[in-house]
This record gives structure tokens, C-alpha cells and sequence, in this order.
């Protein structure tokens, strides 16, 4: 065989194998972005129904005698509203005589709606001694329900709604007494044990004081340790040991930062359990050593030139870094930045360990408040029995991920503002 049907032969065979090369690429994008579409459809399909609540219009009577004294503010706070509902269920519902039947029958209305009736009637004294009709947040079962995830056909043992409470439903909605509003408590509510009556405003609260905590404390530390050991810091071998911890610390599992943090700061320091700002510590601790390494080779990228440059015109070294080298560095330092916030913004594990796992209701106002983060927030309604919490798992999943783009999407535009070109 001649020389040139060689060369023809290897090169069909290298042709073959760059096409082989190329398909398997495709494929591999191809598989990537069908997995992260199924994943995030799925998300979605669970979660867009948790936008949505069932409301039950009920007339209510409510009497002069239903409260102690006169009709002023402290007096209408102290009225039994959960008693007036009830009654008012019963002359709705007639048939219901039994004590079975009865306690089948105000299940169909949230224990928080009688908080939503003392607002309401508080505000607006004149309801009193009147029959007014109010629109009360309905049970959760009665909310999945409507929403199509129970099916009636199912045999009623195995089904927590009952076939006498379905054609109440089906009698109210025959009536148009019930019916599906936007769910602003999942915005403006903290946690709570009933789904229907449990929002995410405290742990995006407590994500956000967190990761504010993370990133004031984690930033100007990395940065300021990268520039330390890139710049100025000389070669031994107490630098490289540092530099081979700080390596071995960025693959350290999370949760071995939870233990330190609960070893340190709450053990030996005792600062509070379950606030943001000692999981704003142990997530700095955590996110340290990727923004310093990252920081560290965006100060290597930078030529060479640019430090001669202005040794060369005068300026010292301390003037060479701060005033030519950390601007041409910044963009880098900020992608290492993205890296780690993004890693401490979706960590669970460490905040379990410093008990941010703890029920709390109320929204907290500073980072010495007791929270919790929205991923810890996850886990607990993931791990919650009750049909209607998997929405609201799925809902604020698609949070978080909202909570991720706009935190890197600002970081984004910080790196573009002082990014140069040279």
C-alpha cells in the first residue's frame, strides 16, 4: 500500500473520531439540559398550585352577647371567634347533629380563620349585631382537594377527607361559596404547623441576613488573605502549609464547619442557637476558602507588566496592589465570590448542626433574631406528612433558585462594572 492510501486511511479514521468526539459532546449537552428541564418542570408542576388557596364564604352572626362589656377594642380581642364560626358552620350545615358530624364539618374551615374574623371585626365594629358574609381560609385537605389531588374515588378508609365533607364541598361549590385567591400568606407568613396558614417570609429573612453576614465577613477576609499570600507573603514552608490547608479546607465536607461552629461560637462563646448571625459566621467559615483561592488566581492572571509598570513610576508596592492590581483582579475575585455564596446560600447541613432547625414563627428583624434559612425551611416541610406541604416544598424550592439568580445576578453586574481589559 502506498504512502498517500495511508495518510487517507488515518486521516478517515481521524476524521471518524472527531465526529464520534463531537456526538458524544452533544449527547452529553443534550442529556444535561433534558435532566435540568425535567427537574425544574417537576419542581414547578408540584410548587404553582401553592400560588393559589381555597377560601369558604360563611355568613356570620355575629351577637352583642358574643362579648364581655361594651364594644371597644380590648373587648371585641377577647371574643370567641372560633365559637362564633362554629356556630355559624352549624346553621349553615343543619344536617350535621352528631358529634362525628360536627367535628367533620369544622374541619372544613382553618383554626387561623378565626384570627383572620377578629381582624376584621376589630376593624369594623359595625358587623356587630349583624349577618355579614366573610371569606375564611379553608383546611388544607379542603384545598387539595379542590386542586385536584384527592380522588374521590379512592375508598374514603384511605383518604383523610371524608365522603360527608367532599359534598359539603360540592353543595358550597354549587353555591359559589367557595373558591381559589392568589396565596398572599405564603409570601407574608412565617412557618406554621397547618400548610394552608404557612409562609416563607421568615426563612427568606433569615436567608438574607445570613448571607449578608456570609459575604461581609467572607469577602474582605479572602480577599485580604489572598492578597496577604499572592503578593506579599514569602515562600517557606510555613506559607505552603498554609496554602495546602487552605486547598485541603475548600473540599472539607459542610457539615464539618457546623460542628466547628457549634464547637466555637456556641460551645465556647455561647452565642445564641438558631440566629443568622452565628450561621452567617459558620457559612464564612465555610465559603473562605474558595473565595481565596479563586482571589489568588485572578492576582496570578494579572500581568506581570502592570506591577513593573508602576514600581517603575514610583509607587510602592502597597500603592502597586491596592491601586492596579485589585482593580485589574476584581472581576476574578468576584466570580470566586459567586462560587462560594452560591455553595453557602444552598447549604443545609451546617445550619442543622448550629440549631437553625427550630420552629419559629415569627419573622426576624435583625441578624439576633431567632430564624431559619430557606433551605432548612425546605427540609422540614419535606419531611412533614401533611399533602399539602409537598407544594409548598416545591414552591419555595423555585424561591430559593429566584433567591440564587437575583443574589448572583447582582454579583454579576458588581464583577462587569470593574471588569478592564488590557
Amino acid at each position: 500500500m502506498d504512502q498517500a492510501a495511508l495518510i487517507r486511511r488515518g486521516l478517515t479514521r481521524r476524521y471518524r473520531a472527531e465526529k464520534r468526539f463531537k456526538a458524544y459532546g452533544i449527547t452529553a449537552i443534550v442529556s444535561g439540559v433534558t435532566f435540568l428541564v425535567f427537574l425544574l418542570g417537576t419542581t414547578f408542576l408540584n410548587g404553582y398550585t401553592a400560588l393559589l388557596q381555597t377560601y369558604i364564604a360563611v355568613d356570620i352572626t355575629i351577637l352583642d352577647s358574643d362579648f364581655d362589656g361594651d364594644l371597644s377594642s380590648a373587648s371585641l380581642s377577647r371574643g370567641d371567634y372560633l365559637g362564633i364560626i362554629k356556630r355559624s358552620l352549624r346553621e349553615t350545615f343543619p344536617e350535621a347533629t352528631t358529634r362525628k358530624e360536627k367535628a367533620e364539618l369544622y374541619k372544613l374551615i382553618s383554626s387561623g380563620a378565626q384570627y383572620e374574623l377578629l381582624e376584621k371585626v376589630v376593624g369594623n365594629p359595625e358587623f356587630v349585631g349583624h349577618t355579614s358574609m366573610f371569606w375564611l381560609l379553608a383546611d388544607d385537605e379542603v384545598d387539595v382537594y379542590m386542586k385536584g389531588r384527592i380522588d374521590p374515588a379512592v375508598p374514603e378508609k384511605n383518604r383523610r377527607l371524608k365522603d360527608r365533607s367532599i359534598a359539603w364541598i360540592e353543595q358550597l361549590r354549587d353555591q359559589d361559596r367557595i373558591k381559589r385567591n392568589f396565596n398572599i400568606l405564603f409570601f407574608t407568613n412565617g412557618d406554621s404547623r397547618e400548610p394552608e396558614q404557612a409562609g416563607i417570609l421568615g426563612a427568606v429573612m433569615g436567608s438574607v441576613f445570613t448571607i449578608l453576614v456570609t459575604m461581609l465577613l467572607a469577602f474582605p477576609i479572602g480577599v485580604a488573605a489572598a492578597i496577604y499570600l499572592q503578593e506579599f507573603a514569602r515562600k517557606n514552608r510555613f506559607t505552603d502549609l498554609i496554602e495546602v490547608n487552605i486547598n485541603n479546607l475548600a473540599a472539607v465536607p459542610s457539615i464539618i464547619f457546623g460542628l466547628l461552629g457549634l464547637a466555637i461560637f456556641l460551645n465556647f462563646f455561647h452565642l445564641p442557637r438558631s440566629v443568622p448571625l452565628v450561621g452567617g459566621m459558620v457559612l464564612a467559615l465555610m465559603t473562605l476558602p474558595t473565595i481565596i483561592i479563586s482571589s489568588r488566581a485572578a492576582l496570578a492572571a494579572v500581568p506581570p507588566s502592570i506591577r513593573e509598570a508602576a514600581l517603575g513610576v514610583g509607587a510602592s508596592p502597597v500603592q502597586t496592589v491596592l491601586h492596579h492590581v485589585l482593580p485589574l483582579a476584581m472581576p476574578g475575585m468576584l466570580t470566586g465570590t459567586i462560587i462560594g455564596l452560591a455553595q453557602a446560600l444552598g447549604e443545609t447541613a451546617p445550619l442543622l448542626v448550629i440549631g437553625m432547625v427550630a420552629f419559629i414563627v415569627d419573622i426576624p428583624s435583625s441578624p439576633m433574631d431567632p430564624g431559619t434559612a430557606l433551605p432548612v425551611q425546605i427540609y422540614l416541610w419535606a419531611d412533614s406528612p401533611e399533602r399539602a406541604f409537598v407544594e409548598r416544598t416545591s414552591a419555595a424550592i423555585m424561591t430559593l433558585l429566584l433567591f440564587l439568580v437575583a443574589v448572583n445576578g447582582l454579583i454579576v453586574l458588581l464583577r462587569r462594572k470593574f471588569e478592564r481589559r488590557w
